[in-house]
């Protein structure tokens, strides 16, 4: 079969390699659908981590079950499934408590090495992922290419459980790349108005589709000054910043009303991983500052579900679809800020 791997930076190649086999545990899905994450971009412009060159990528899968082991009671051939990357131990401390995220001895499909991913034609699902990963059924009428987007919309969705995002808030989006977007969706589904604070003049047009209630170039206006003026000078009751940008975090806390909530979705580069915040504005505010990482597999069930009434709209989210023959082309396209998500189709 066909599976593509990355062989340097900024470059991912296809190559034959045997089939696996299925274990008697286990299913064998043909990939219907996978697409490129923020993460996968991450570790195709670095080239391949030690250890990890003979790994196949990606881990927002959706594919179809075409050989099941003898041991396989929960799903048969023909089940559509979709999938996630996490896998929990189920026996450390966060385990034992069910923040199955946090998992200190967690892996990830797709990511650590000898745990191949969705950018290949078959699949191998394990009785690992299956009983502690992340694994749900497809529903009816929800299409592969939207069911692989539940991965992203349930790191999303678990960000604003945190947040507590209702009716009647005012949640500021601060980056419209495709978490962000996701973001504008679940945030005005529970009731709040969105404000999107965004550079990219194309991420701000894609943006647009999602219906925010306000789009804010900071270039042009200053984002602080606007949330105060559009709030009564109060502030925004939830600020999400979804980039890797560290000074965008300041400016959150400035913007983020007494008693509101600053999450931290996108992850700093690892080379300089610090930022400063004004102590006592979040002291005296009685402001909280949240990291937000990954997510319970109860979202990602949640987020097939969203995605099939449209709550979250997937066609405003895919904008590429291509063959595993163009994988180098989808890694460019996706990287290039002009699309929100690319599909692969093996």
């Amino acid at each position: 079969m066909r599976a593509a791997f990355l062989t340097g930076p900024q470059r991912i190649e296809i190559k034959d390699v045997r089939e696996p086999e299925t274990p008697k545990d286990g299913v064998k899905i043909k990939v219907e659908a996978c697409a490129v994450c923020g993460s996968d971009l991450r570790r195709w412009k670095e080239g391949p981590a030690p250890g990890s060159a003979d790994n196949v990528p990606g881990h927002e899968a959706a594919g179809t079950v075409i050989e099941a082991g003898p041991e396989i009671t929960k799903y048969k051939i023909g089940d559509r499934i979709a999938l996630g990357p996490d896998v929990h131990c189920d026996n450390c401390y966060y385990c034992h408590r069910g923040m199955y995220n946090l998992c200190e001895n967690l892996y990830l499909v797709g990511i650590t090495p000898g745990y191949p991913g969705g950018f290949a034609e078959k699949m191998i699902i394990t009785s690992e992922v299956i009983n502690r990963g992340i694994c749900h059924p497809i529903p009816d009428d929800l299409s592969m290419e939207h069911a692989a987007l539940a991965e992203p919309c349930s790191s999303v969705l678990a960000s604003h459980e945190k947040a507590g995002t209702s009716l009647g808030d005012t949640v500021v989006i601060i980056g419209a790349g495709p978490t962000g977007c996701i973001s504008i969706a679940v945030a005005k589904s529970r009731g709040a108005e969105v404000i999107v604070s965004e550079l990219s003049e194309k991420r701000r047009q894609l943006a647009a589709a999602f219906q925010p209630d306000l789009i804010v170039d900071p270039a042009e206006d200053d984002i602080i000054d606007r949330v105060k003026d559009l709030t009564n000078g109060l502030g925004a009751s939830v600020v999400i910043c979804h980039n890797p940008i560290a000074k965008t975090q300041a400016k959150a806390i400035a913007m983020t009303r007494k008693g509101g909530k600053i999450l931290l979705f996108g992850g700093l580069p690892k080379a300089d991983p610090s930022t400063t915040l004004d102590g006592n504005d979040i002291h005296y505010g009685e402001k909280q500052v949240i990291g937000t990482f990954s997510y319970h597999p109860t979202h990602h069930e949640a987020a097939l579900t969203l995605l099939k009434k449209n709550t979250i709209p997937g066609q405003h989210l895919v904008n590429e679809i291509l063959p595993l023959d163009d994988i180098q082309k989808a890694y460019e396209t996706a990287a290039s800020g002009k699309v929100l998500k690319v599909i692969v189709k093996p």
